[in-house]
Order: structure tokens, then sequence, then C-alpha cells
């Protein structure tokens, strides 16, 4: 009896395995690093990515899917981080709800070309996520999308858990597109909040396009504003320029934040070249400047490989 009930038991758990899917994926990094933001000294960088995907279907063809990032820096005190997501998707409609991007973020094109093992060329004052007010409370979004041709729209929210202010409510509109050999991307944000303590409003522009060529260029210009204490506008503009050919990738970008006449700026730079097979040389610089502050300057550099599984 006990033979029987076991054996059942297998084929109910291996019968529910093949029919979903679950995958599982990871990058790792490996090099050196080094510039003033690491005290002039040059270190060893190493850091590994782990991803569970899941993914499934209802009878009636609603889809869902659930990730797991499991991100552990070994080199850096051994820290491990991670984020979860989970979506529901129905025709070009999904709800996304956990560690994803606020309607903001969701809709504008960053400017960072390229990559780093540490992120030397975005890791610059100048450099902007668009992460809008994303992150004003503990991070968990939930964001409605939906697809119609070429155009995306996004409606999100952020809860403040102690129920003390309004969350943060996100709009955003992106609009892709091939216009005469061109590949033309348009993304227009805007997020809210009632939060006293920090600036409370932004709205924000990405316009970005690859030609046939190889090149690639990316603009964002975002203004956050205050309207509980009046203070300054912060305005951010930036710029990036890619190239690819074969196996390489060159990627360089600027920002500037200004407020009140004063700013600070910076500008980055990241060089690929594709080993194939999932490994890629990446080199990193990153230069910041906060002179008009009084902060003077820095930099940061890298050269590593980056593994993808």
């Amino acid at each position: 009896m006990k033979t029987v009930l076991f054996a059942t038991t297998a084929l109910v758990a291996t019968a529910g395995i093949a029919a979903a899917d679950v995958n599982l994926s990871g990058s790792a990094e490996m090099g050196v690093v080094g510039g003033d933001v690491y005290g002039d000294v040059t270190q060893f960088h190493t850091d590994i990515d782990v991803t569970f995907s899941m993914s499934g279907e209802t009878d009636n063809g609603l889809s869902f899917t659930a990730t797991v990032d499991l991100d552990e820096n070994g080199a850096f005190g051994s820290t491990t981080q991670g984020g979860e997501t989970i979506a529901i998707s129905a025709g070009g409609a999904t709800l996304t709800m956990g560690d994803t991007d606020g309607a903001f973020d969701a809709a504008l094109t960053e400017v960072g070309i390229g990559g780093s093992i540490d992120d030397a060329h975005t890791a610059h004052i100048g450099y902007n996520g668009n992460s809008g007010l994303d992150g004003t409370y503990d991070g968990q979004i939930a964001r409605f999308s939906y697809t119609f041709d070429s155009f995306t729209g996004h409606i999100s929210a952020e809860i403040d858990d102690t129920g003390t202010n309004d969350p943060v409510w996100g709009l955003g509109v992106a609009y892709n597109a091939e216009l005469a050999g061109l590949t033309i991307g348009v993304g227009l944000g805007y997020q809210t909040t009632d939060e006293a303590w920090l600036y409370d409003e932004i709205w924000g522009l990405s316009l970005n396009t690859t030609f046939d060529n190889g090149l690639q260029a990316v603009v964002n210009y975002s203004n956050l504003s205050d309207s509980n204490t009046g203070a300054d506008d912060v305005t951010h503009t930036a710029i990036g320029l890619g190239y690819s050919m074969n196996a390489l990738t060159i990627g360089f970008n600027y920002g500037k934040y200004e407020s009140g006449g004063d700013s600070i700026n910076g500008y980055g730079l990241a060089v690929n070249y594709d080993l194939g097979g999932g490994a890629e040389v990446q080199f990193g610089y990153g230069y910041s400047d906060a002179s008009d502050l009084g902060l003077g300057d820095a930099n940061q550099f890298s050269l590593g490989i980056a593994m993808s599984f």
C-alpha cells in the first residue's frame, strides 16, 4: 500500500513539473576595479547572480509568471540581495507586482549603453536610471500595462504600508516603431505623491533611435519638483551614444543635474567585446564632477569578464 502511494505521489509530482515551465539562469563576473571610489586601490571583483523563472497558463489562455533573483556579491562583504516579480497576462494586458519598475521607469529608456562588471559607466553622479519616485516606500510596486500596436501604456502604484501618506501614483506611455530604416522610441512618464519630506512630483521624456549602421542614440530629460516646501526644481538632462559592429560594442553617456544655479555632472564609458557562448570582456569607466557643491571630483574603472548561463 505504501509502495503504491509513494509511486502515485512521484508520478503526480513529475507531471506537475512537466506541465510547468521552470527555468534556472544566471550570470557571473570576475575582474579588477579601481579609482578614487575604491580609495585608489585596485581590487578584485566577483559577483554571481542566479534567477529562477517560472511560467504557466490556465485552461482559458491566461498566462502567469514568477521570477526570483538572488544576487550574491562575495567580494564586498558577502551580502546577498534579491527581488521577486509576479505577473499575470491576457492578450496585450499585464499586471505585474513586486520588485518591478513604476510607470515612469517602464516608459522611459536609459542612456547607459553597454555593460561593465561593477557598473562603472553608470555609477557616476550625473547618471539617472529613470527610477522616478520608485522606492519612496518599501519598493513593492503594482503596475498595469497594456500594449496596442506600437504603443504601450502603464499605470502604477507604490503604497505606504503605514497608511500615513498617499501612494506614489505613476503614468507612462511608450511608442516604439520602425520608420525609414530607423528604430524609433519615445517615452513619457509622470509620478506624484503627497510625501511631505521629499520632492513629490516628477515628469520626464526619453527619445531613442537605432540606425542600420550600428549607431544608437538616447536622450533623456526630467523635472523633479516639490510642492510642499517650494524648493527649487531639479532638472536632469542626459545623452547616450553607442556603436556596435560584429562583436564590439562601445557606449558613452553624459548626464547633468541642475537646481538653483548649481549643477553636478558626470560621464561614463563602456567597451565590450563578445567572446561568444555567453562570455564578454567588459571595460568600464566613470567620472563624477561635484565641484559646484564643493565636493570635487572622483573616478572609477573596471576590467573583467561577464558570463551568462
